[in-house]
């Protein structure tokens, strides 16, 4: 515990507050997966963040997108529900397109050995964000999102 208070009180106050609103955040998205399904929730988040005119990423938003990843990810691990990568995914892909970004949402899949592994995450001007040493192929279905809006 006392490395978890440490590493809490190490943040920032805007830090702490945005990590708390993402926890508030990932819950109806959690809902929505669950009642309406992947595709639904995807549409329904690309509909409330929707930027008239999406831009390329400087490095500036490229810096402020990965620590969007970790904040989410503290708040995936730590919040009122325990949120998988696609639920952090959803919640980054919505964030970034609100900032007036193109992230691409991905999913993809590994085998190792005997054992199926699926997992989510954003790309941000072809960069994975959050992923090193990223084992995953993309699904095809991926390809027709990675074409210009």
């Amino acid at each position: 515990m006392g490395r978890r208070l440490q590493g809490w009180q190490n943040l920032s106050w805007p830090e702490r507050m945005r990590i708390a609103g993402f926890a508030l955040m990932l819950m109806p998205i959690h809902a929505s997966l669950l009642a309406c399904g992947y595709a639904r929730t995807r549409k329904w988040l690309q509909r409330l963040s929707n930027a008239p005119h999406p831009r390329q990423p400087t490095p500036v938003d490229i810096a402020y997108a990965r620590r969007l990843v970790e904040l989410a990810s503290i708040a995936g691990r730590h919040g009122l529900v325990n949120a998988s990568c696609l639920r952090q995914s959803l919640l980054i892909y919505f964030l970034l397109r609100r900032r007036g970004l193109s992230p691409v949402m991905v999913l993809g899949v590994r085998r190792q050995e005997s054992n199926f592994d699926a997992h989510a995450w954003v790309e941000l001007g072809e960069l994975a964000l959050g992923q090193a040493g990223l084992a995953h192929t993309a699904l095809p279905s991926n390809e027709l999102q990675r074409q210009p809006r």
